[in-house]
């Protein structure tokens, strides 16, 4: 089948017209007094036989129930199809000798890793790559094409050259589960050497004189617990543990500093943190610890010279609730403290990156990502500006120690992903490229704002909007509004660009994201407020972002759609309880809907991490009453009138287990909800693999959301 074809729904659509009925089981559950019978439990069994036909049975349904919307998927695939330059280039990094980009083939799924020669070491302007031009000197490092072929999923996890050249590591994983193999390759042969490293999680990386490969593991849980030093050109099982952490809340990972001085092993959890440093000249070495782990504190540390002294940077919230910034010499880091930029409420430092002569600096204030660059001498920061009253900007992809210009990513809702490399003498930005959208699109025919919403409790609320200005201004009358929200883990949802959702914009919807408590849209009070006893906000924010949409003249129920993924369909499964009348549909994707019963088990992936984020109900029967009064499986309603709801999932997510979303939709449809169900049968958290597919999934999603808009085709 041709990436343009779809299967026939005909015969689904002519044999499937009742909803599957779950069996239901008794299985009861105790805690601190209280009992739960939990009738579709036995959905948890991933390999029964029953449940695989219950699931398979789910996606009939649901294809025969969407099967009128067959035309209006394949429309807006292509739709994204025709607005994509399908054959096309990044702009190429520098890195040593080399300049390193990826390119993607019409009709191929995945990208392709290539780097060409430099033509004189003293430039550093990249070259200027066109499609169907060939590259000279250009050498494939990486087809993804090539090595996806025969899996129904690829994802790769881990991809690096080292610095003279050489050899280049890469790690794929062909089921969803998170768990690659990492091997390596010659790039003068083209020929992978003996080495073969299973089960490792993401981001493994060379040393920086690529003798030695640093990767991490997962413990039966799914969380990174182990650092291990692997010699390149020997057998895996002689791999030596550099470090092990045994607390199950604290997540493992490590990297190695810019300036290639120390490698950094770093744990944390949702509220505190610890780092320690091994040089990495000598591997062997005895890991030493910043500062030792203290409840509640957290912090992050980067590298740097200043007067031929070895310093490092510390971000840290310390008494210091949206973070500081101190600097301290690595050869005594719990000694004096010199303060470089100070706590200052409503500025939430982010990260900061190190380079020969001066720092990156991130930031969020007044609800935007900031970036800037901080001076070693006066420890003054330069703060980059931009014309847009909303967007997205950051630096990436910098790998050398001393550039002369930096890459900075730069994007809105309505300006397309943008490169541009900052100009460290002149602090001029300089236009690389920006992402090409095919079928004359012109940014000026859309438009961006935000507005505030006022919370239960007098809080200010932002919400972000965007449309196509041939409807009208959004506001001027009641509109289709499509309303995102997620709201945990101190994540904040930025104005991005996407091609896909130009095909809701181009029929007349506002596109809107209700930053809610539990984010990090406000600083970081914003995220203490919501979340463990303070969750309920995230969710009666959503709900008084869409009463304020509703109430100001930009939508009504009929016209105003949710969605939200992840702990967004925690979210999203919430708001459908508290407020099912304010909408016409809900999306929930990959949703952790069945929270308490996940958090309650700390034998699954995952769980004694996620408790500094929601709580231990297990042993604390305050947190466990608050979770059982908004777990969204245990307080389905039966006396409400709930609007469709699509909940997508995928058989080997370890993050959210498909089981959640089963078991939601089959308690929905005992109290007569429409309720459908979509369960990708080979695939992760992140869904389907390959870009035609993700097009697919996504169309499947925008037409089903268009027509609980009424704008089904």
């Amino acid at each position: 089948m041709s990436i343009d074809e779809t299967p026939s729904t005909a015969t689904i659509a002519d044999t499937v017209t009742t909803p599957p009925v779950a069996p239901r089981t008794s299985t009861p559950r105790t805690h601190h007094g209280d009992t739960f019978d939990d009738p579709y439990e036995w959905m948890r069994e991933k390999e029964d036989a029953a449940v695989l036909a219950h699931l398979e049975a789910e996606n009939a349904y649901t294809e025969a129930r969407t099967a009128h919307l067959s035309g209006l998927r394949e429309t807006i695939f292509q739709e994204i199809k025709n607005r994509t330059l399908e054959t096309d280039l990044s702009v190429p990094s520098r890195r040593g000798d080399w300049w390193y980009y990826g390119r993607t083939e019409e009709g191929q799924q995945y990208g392709i890793q290539c780097r060409a020669p430099l033509t004189d070491p003293a430039d550093w302007t990249p070259p200027v790559l066109e499609p169907g031009v060939p590259v000279p000197g250009e050498q494939v490092l990486f087809d993804g094409n090539i090595e996806a072929d025969g899996f129904d999923f690829f994802s790769l996890g881990a991809f690096d050259v080292t610095d003279d050249g050489r050899r280049m590591l890469f790690g794929v994983d062909t089921t969803g589960d998170e768990r690659y193999t990492v091997r390596v390759r010659d790039l003068a042969t083209g020929e992978d050497l003996a080495d073969v490293i299973t089960d490792a999680f993401a981001g493994a990386q060379f040393s920086p004189d690529g003798a030695s490969i640093i990767y991490s593991t997962v413990d039966d849980k799914w969380r990174p617990d182990t650092v291990w030093h692997h010699a390149v050109g020997t057998d895996a099982a002689a791999d030596v543990k550099l470090f092990h952490e045994p607390d199950e809340r604290f997540w493992l990972g490590a990297g190695f500093t810019r300036s290639d001085k120390y490698l950094v092993i770093g744990m944390g959890s949702s509220v505190t943190s610890e780092e320690w440093l091994v040089p990495a000249s000598d591997l062997s070495a005895a890991p030493q610890v910043v500062w030792p782990r203290n409840e509640g504190v957290e912090y992050s540390i980067d590298h740097a010279v200043i007067d031929g002294e070895d310093v490092l940077f510390i971000l840290h919230n310390d008494d210091a609730l949206d973070f500081e910034l101190v600097r301290v010499s690595a050869s005594d880091p719990q000694g004096a403290r010199t303060v470089v930029l100070p706590h200052a409420v409503g500025t939430r430092l982010l990260d900061l990156d190190c380079y020969r002569d001066f720092a990156t600096v991130e930031y969020r204030r007044g609800g935007l990502a900031r970036v800037g660059l901080l001076d070693y001498a006066t420890s003054a920061v330069s703060e980059l500006t931009f014309d847009e009253p909303l967007y997205t900007a950051g630096f990436g992809g910098n790998r050398e120690w001393a550039p002369p210009l930096l890459r900075l990513g730069y994007d809105s809702f309505v300006t397309p992903n943008t490169v541009y490399d900052y100009e460290l003498s002149t602090g001029e930005l300089l236009l690389r490229k920006r992402q090409p959208v095919l079928g004359d699109y012109d940014p000026a025919d859309y438009a961006q704002a935000r507005v505030w919403a006022t919370a239960q409790d007098g809080t200010q609320l932002p919400i972000s909007l965007a449309w196509k200005r041939s409807f009208g201004e959004a506001g001027s009358e009641p509109r289709p509004v499509h309303l995102y929200g997620y709201g945990s883990y101190e994540h904040s949802i930025e104005p991005r660009f996407s091609i896909a959702r130009l095909s809701e914009l181009d029929r007349g919807v506002v596109f809107a994201v209700a930053h809610v408590r539990g984010g990090g849209e406000m600083g970081r009070q914003w995220y203490e407020d919501g979340k463990v006893l303070n969750k309920r906000n995230s969710f009666t924010d959503f709900v008084d972002s869409a009463r304020h949409l509703i109430d100001s003249g930009y939508t009504s129920p009929d016209r105003l759609v949710a969605e939200g993924g992840s702990a967004g369909g925690l979210l999203m499964g919430a708001v459908a309880n508290l407020a099912p009348e304010l909408f016409s549909g809900i999306l929930a994707e990959v949703p952790f809907v069945d929270a308490l019963t996940s958090i309650l088990d700390e034998d699954l992936p995952l769980t004694v991490i996620e408790w500094d984020e929601w709580g231990d109900p297990l042993h604390d029967p305050e947190v466990y009453a608050y979770m059982k009064s908004y777990t969204p499986y245990e307080n389905v309603r039966t006396d409400a009138a709930y609007p469709p709801i699509l909940a997508v999932t995928s058989l080997n997510d370890t993050r959210v287990l498909y089981v959640e979303p089963a078991k939601w939709v089959a308690r929905l449809r005992e109290v007569g909800a429409d309720a459908l169900l979509k369960c990708e049968m080979v695939a992760g958290h992140g869904g389907v693999s390959g870009r035609y597919n993700a097009w697919k999934e996504r169309a499947f999603e925008l037409a089903w959301l268009l027509d609980a808009l009424g704008l089904g085709e």
